[in-house]
């Protein structure tokens, strides 16, 4: 990713599913999404433009559409957060391909912001 064109931009969504093959199904056939799997909960799309991705889980389900923002430092994207009042509802975590941590802005709404692993 090139910092300068990427860093705190929404780079990807990620939705809630009660099963992550009937939402592939649905995508597919309506709109022609290409996956990726990642085990048996997550999977990954492509639209031609977007990328995202499916968790099936009740959390996911519950909390609506993820926006999930880029960082080039996620140490202090997370930092500058906290200082504008965000709360953060995940701490940093792993995940393959790089990691993210969670947080609800001053209105409520949660987002998640990721960057690469820094090693």
């Amino acid at each position: 990713m090139s910092s300068k064109i990427n860093h705190h931009r929404i780079d990807y969504i990620e939705l809630g599913a009660a099963s992550t093959a009937a939402s592939k199904d649905f995508y597919s056939g309506v709109f022609g999404w290409k996956w990726t799997d990642y085990g048996p909960d997550y999977t990954s799309f492509e639209d031609g433009r977007l990328t995202g991705g499916i968790t099936e889980d009740d959390e996911g389900r519950k909390r609506g559409v993820l926006v999930v923002l880029y960082s080039d430092n996620l140490e202090e994207t997370l930092r500058a957060v906290i200082a504008s009042g965000g709360r953060i509802t995940k701490e940093i975590f792993s995940f393959p391909g790089g990691r993210r941590f969670h947080f609800r802005d001053p209105a409520g709404n949660e987002l998640a912001v990721w960057g690469q692993d820094p090693g």
